[in-house]
């Protein structure tokens, strides 16, 4: 993991098309905006895994349905 220090304003950037600014930085809170090439899929983490277990759970209820239909 690479672990940099930002100021408000400043920014990173990912692999030349991915630019990261820190927007804000208020108390403990930091507010970040991503700018990326659409294709480039930007997903908060609880979501991501939250999105894997839904699939996870629909895929299992698809393939008991074949099952049962096969």
């Amino acid at each position: 993991m690479l672990v940099l220090s930002r100021k408000t304003g400043e920014q990173i950037v990912i692999d030349g098309d991915v630019v990261v600014t820190i927007l804000a930085i208020r108390g403990g809170r930091v507010r970040i905006g991503f700018a990326a090439p659409p294709a480039v899929g930007i997903r908060r983490a609880e979501l991501a895994s939250r999105d894997a277990t839904v699939r996870a759970a629909t895929d299992d209820a698809f393939s008991g349905l074949a099952e049962m239909a096969g």
